[in-house]
């Protein structure tokens, strides 16, 4: 098994991950390497993407690629990188409008995380099937935020979850009574994944194939009547925000955003809140990562 690994520079690591998620829909291993970032993938010599096309897509932020051979465990290895997570949901406020359990994203292989007693609402997510297994900052910044709007939204209405991956975040917002919950993704793998990890977890989630940059706007056909109190989340890279904020032909109630760098966070809001008067109310930054949760109200 070889390991092929880009470094990148940190001011530019989304854009280049845009392009190598092109090359590798399946993921890429993200590791922060000083005031660089790291990202790998794994296979055999002939599954990789060629090095001209790694060096194209990495452009002028690239610093280095590497090669090398991993253990024989590899897979043993790999299993205890992906750990469980545990999202424990923001202390009970007077706004508060409902007590909400804490969310654990763990790998079929894992145990629950969590003490006994506690109130948790437990995903198993297959981290090989699609990117997105909770362990991310921007994954985990995303699912911090659902919490607090559940906790202080006096209804759970319709939600969409755009760019959905592994549905990890589509079917965290079905357990915690989110209806009906919309995963739409450009990637017929992460189609399949999700449609896999929401069976496997037992919630209802609709999925739909489309291209973010021309079609997200079909979120306010499929909330119906209901459009005007939908919850969008949208954990993707900043370009493609931008581009979901010039398409989308209304506001959604609310709207989390995540997969930004923190200095981009301002940048992003103050679009949203341009194209579609959306206005800040919460956000989440740590890892290099940020996310920002928009309202309408």
């Amino acid at each position: 098994m070889i390991r092929l690994a880009v470094r990148v520079r940190r001011e530019q690591a989304e854009l280049v991950l845009a392009e190598l998620l092109e090359l590798a829909p399946g993921g890429v291993e993200e590791v922060a390497v000083g005031e660089s970032v790291e990202y790998a993938v794994y296979g055999a010599p002939g599954e990789l993407p060629s090095l001209p096309d790694l060096k194209a897509a990495a452009g002028a932020a690239l610093v280095q690629i590497a090669t090398s051979e991993t253990p024989d465990d590899w897979h043993e290895r790999w299993r205890r990188f992906h750990r469980p997570v545990l999202i424990r949901p923001p202390r009970q406020s007077a706004a508060a409008k409902r007590s909400v359990p804490a969310v654990c994203v763990r790998p079929p292989w894992e145990h629950p995380a969590g003490a006994p007693g506690d109130a948790v609402e437990e995903i198993v997510i297959d981290p090989g099937q699609a990117f997105g297994t909770g362990a991310h900052a921007s994954t985990r910044q995303c699912l911090e935020l659902l919490l607090s709007l559940a906790q202080l939204e006096p209804r759970l209405g319709p939600l969409v979850d755009l760019g959905t991956g592994s549905g990890v975040l589509a079917i965290a917002a079905a357990r915690l009574g989110f209806t009906p919950v919309l995963a739409i993704d450009n990637d017929r793998g992460s189609i399949a994944a999700a449609e896999a990890n929401a069976a496997a977890n037992g919630v209802q989630v609709q999925l739909r194939h489309a291209d973010l940059r021309t079609q997200a706007a079909g979120w306010t056909a499929a909330a119906g009547d209901d459009a005007g109190s939908v919850v969008v989340l949208a954990n993707l890279l900043r370009p493609l925000l931008l581009e979901v904020a010039r398409a989308m032909p209304r506001a959604p109630a609310q709207l989390i955003a995540g997969g930004l760098l923190p200095k981009q966070v301002a940048g992003v809001a103050s679009d949203f809140a341009q194209q579609l008067g959306l206005h800040e109310r919460e956000r989440r930054q740590g890892g290099g990562w940020a996310a920002v949760w928009l309202s309408a109200r």
